[in-house]
């Protein structure tokens, strides 16, 4: 017997849950997401987020709240009779109110092994801290942050040198088998959860917050160890973009691994993009200039030589 439910989703992230769901079955009452932005250089036309463009291809209501802390937005939520909400990657706060009103409450879809990476970047925070796995849970949401039981998980290893775009996708696509499991199980009354100290306790897993990323943070120091800036550069990828001055020109870092070398801070080392740092070296392996297109270090050096002792650096 399919559920009725809400979902609640903004960006591409959330995309691939809505579209399980609805091929699942469930009947969807309607699709929360954020309200239109401005989109393209100039900021000029608002335009739906991913969630809403596919809600519409699939004939869902949408709508998009600025809020939901009013009582008449909250009525009206309310007066949808959902059996559950579904949260993924929505970015409004969701008041008590709205919590209680699914009979079955809220799950919410989360991108980290809780309680590691509670917060606004769980993947990046994941990579850029050297975590050798991650994962996606489905967890019931509470009045905290990302402080609820959690019911399933799907853990996933994280690459020496995979980015955060690409392990975006991968836990996109683990959201959205995981959700429609979730959704199976509490049908059938089977859906059982464990709660975060107890989880904590099982696994020595640590709670740690996932800050939002601080454009300043995007600029590397060259001085710092080789492990760390690699880390970085590939938590970073695709967004912000980790970057370095060469040549008087900003260089956005995409992809990097570490290797041994020796030498000034900042500084190329032979051939390729092999570049020294405090501790050891980082050899880029994709890179982009601004307003280029993204090119392998191969790729790059064809067109813009860039000889043994060259120094890249801030402004």
């Amino acid at each position: 017997m399919a559920l009725t439910l809400v979902f609640m989703g903004t960006p591409e992230f959330s995309v691939p849950t809505l579209r399980a769901l609805a091929e699942a079955g469930h009947r969807i009452a309607a699709v929360y997401s954020q309200p239109p932005r401005p989109a393209g250089r100039r900021g000029l036309s608002p335009t739906p987020s991913p969630v809403a463009r596919e809600a519409e291809r699939l004939g869902l209501v949408v709508r998009t709240p600025v809020s939901l802390k009013g009582e008449e937005e909250q009525a009206a939520f309310a007066a949808l009779g959902a059996d559950v909400a579904v949260v993924v990657a929505y970015g409004l706060l969701l008041p008590p109110a709205v919590l209680a009103a699914p009979r079955s409450g809220a799950l919410n879809g989360h991108g980290s092994l809780l309680p590691r990476w509670r917060g606004a970047a769980p993947i990046q925070r994941a990579i850029e801290a050297g975590d050798a796995a991650t994962g996606m849970m489905v967890m019931g949401m509470e009045a905290g942050l990302d402080t609820g039981p959690v019911a399933l998980t799907r853990e996933l290893g994280i690459g020496a040198s995979e980015t955060a775009g690409e392990l975006h996708d991968r836990l996109s696509q683990a959201s959205a088998e995981l959700m429609v499991e979730a959704l199976a199980q509490l049908e059938t009354g089977t859906l059982a959860f464990e709660t975060q100290d107890a989880i904590a306790q099982r696994t020595g897993r640590a709670p740690a917050y996932a800050r939002k990323i601080e454009k300043g943070e995007a600029l590397v120091d060259w001085s710092r160890p080789a492990s760390e800036i690699v880390r970085r550069i590939n938590a970073f990828s695709p967004f912000p973009g980790a970057w370095t001055m060469l040549d008087g020109e900003r260089l956005k870092l995409l992809r990097a691994v570490a290797e041994p070398g020796e030498g000034p801070a900042g500084t190329v080392l032979g051939d390729g993009l092999l570049v020294a740092a405090g501790e050891g070296a980082v050899r880029l392996l994709e890179v982009q200039k601004a307003g280029g297109r993204v090119s392998s270090a191969a790729d790059f050096l064809r067109g813009t030589p860039v000889p043994a002792g060259a120094r890249l650096g801030a402004p």
